[in-house]
């Protein structure tokens, strides 16, 4: 791993893969940090891609700032890492949060992007009132009260039973996310509204949906692919929201098939 100072924090990264390979860059999830990829990159780099990884503000090993963030400001820290590194694009990979952040690189930044996929994720998640009761439950009692129901929205009850192992690893990546970390991601999903902008996004786009994700739910994946002009709807079976943990074959398949066309 790897540090480097960009838009103002030490963000946490990895690269690896050949020097001359197209750059896949992986955004994570709320709550999550560069490790929930690990099942990506291998079948990645046997594709002679380019795996840039990275921890958003304030999880992981990335540098958390007071709170409120925006979905701007999270934009604008992976903008800055690619500037640091002397990246000049990347096929953009970002899962939940990380599709969020996806969705406005390619309406402020197209020319960086060579193609875009975005995963589990939505582009407007009301109510306002979730947010509240979320960010007061992790201020009052730790991220440690935030794992059971995270899990269970995560994913689906056969997995969660047949894979103890696994589920407690995430486990104890949703407890070492920073507090303030997760109440300025949450405060900047609260406000976030980018469903009218989608239009604009003329990137390739693939779009991933777990079919029993009910955290941001196959409705909110069709409503991006109904804005986004020839895009790509891939609906996982058997996938809640980490598709990318429990359907990590199938969801490879479709993402690599995506990435080798553009």
């Amino acid at each position: 791993m790897m540090t480097t100072n960009a838009n103002g924090i030490a963000v946490n990264y990895h690269l690896e893969g050949p020097d001359d390979g197209p750059v896949v860059m992986l955004s994570n999830s709320l709550m999550s940090n560069l490790s929930m990829w690990d099942a990506q990159v291998p079948a990645l780099l046997a594709r002679r891609y380019q795996v840039l990884r990275y921890d958003t503000r304030g999880h992981g090993s990335t540098e958390a700032s007071p709170p409120p963030y925006s979905i701007n400001l999270l934009l604008d820290d992976a903008r800055a890492l690619l500037d640091a590194l002397k990246i000049a694009s990347v096929h953009f990979v970002g899962l939940s949060l990380g599709g969020m952040i996806g969705q406005l690189f390619a309406v402020r930044h197209p020319t960086l992007l060579k193609s875009l996929v975005l995963c589990d994720t939505a582009s407007h998640m009301p109510p306002a009132s979730l947010w509240d009761t979320r960010t007061r439950t992790a201020e009052n009692n730790g991220l440690e009260a935030m794992v059971p129901a995270t899990i269970e929205r995560w994913f689906t009850a056969p997995f969660r039973e047949r894979n103890a192992v696994e589920v407690e690893r995430i486990g104890r990546m949703i407890r070492k996310t920073d507090l303030a970390g997760y109440v300025g991601c949450c405060r900047a999903i609260q406000v976030m509204d980018q469903t009218a902008v989608l239009s604009t996004i003329t990137t390739p786009t693939l779009i991933v949906v777990g079919a029993d994700d009910f955290a941001t739910p196959v409705a909110s994946s069709e409503t991006i692919h109904c804005a986004i002009a020839g895009s790509e709807l891939v609906i996982l079976d058997d996938a809640a929201h980490l598709a990318n943990v429990e359907q990590p074959e199938a969801f490879n398949g479709a993402v690599i098939e995506f990435l080798d066309k553009h």
